[in-house]
């Protein structure tokens, strides 16, 4: 990827002193620790069975060269595994997150609320919705101030993936 160049000011530059290694956050220390292969996009879902669906977004990144990994977990079966992983996101070197969800579609609001890495939700179809996904697909956007996560289409986990390569490339 190409770094945009900055735009200068003609202002002069501010008075700072040199960073102190010993006291910067440990989470700067870890980002600069992180491997060149750790993945960048974390893709998670709520069930095994979203995997057919949600690996359109893996193949998207793939094909652009983007590293990902994939999990399964559930906000309502394992929501501390759910917040321990979205927690720290940022510190193992993840820079967007992709969550799949259906029926409820708190996945995605939860991811959200667990870290400040833009989070683009998928709702996902089910058979078991009487709702067809609008169900999903309005969880996932009616989101509360403060909690964003993007929304692509029901069942879209593909330009989830697209959305994700353009959020990187910003």
């Amino acid at each position: 990827m190409t770094e945009q160049p900055q735009p200068t000011t003609a202002s002069p530059p501010a008075e700072t002193t040199p960073t102190d290694p010993t006291t910067e956050p440990q989470t700067l220390v870890q980002l600069e620790e992180t491997e060149p292969d750790t993945p960048v996009v974390g893709i998670i879902m709520g069930s095994q069975s979203d995997m057919d669906t949600m690996s359109g977004a893996s193949k998207v990144l793939d094909e652009a060269g983007v590293r990902s990994e994939t999990r399964v977990m559930s906000a309502h079966r394992d929501p501390a595994q759910v917040a321990d992983y979205c927690q720290n996101a940022r510190m193992r070197g993840l820079k967007v997150i992709i969550a799949g969800a259906g029926l409820s579609a708190a996945l995605p609001g939860v991811a959200a609320a667990h870290t400040d890495l833009p989070v683009i939700g998928v709702p996902l179809s089910s058979r078991l919705s009487a709702a067809g996904g609008l169900d999903a697909l309005l969880s996932v956007i009616q989101m509360p101030p403060g909690v964003p996560v993007a929304a692509v289409g029901l069942d879209n986990a593909k330009n989830a993936g697209h959305l994700a390569l353009r959020i990187l490339r910003a």
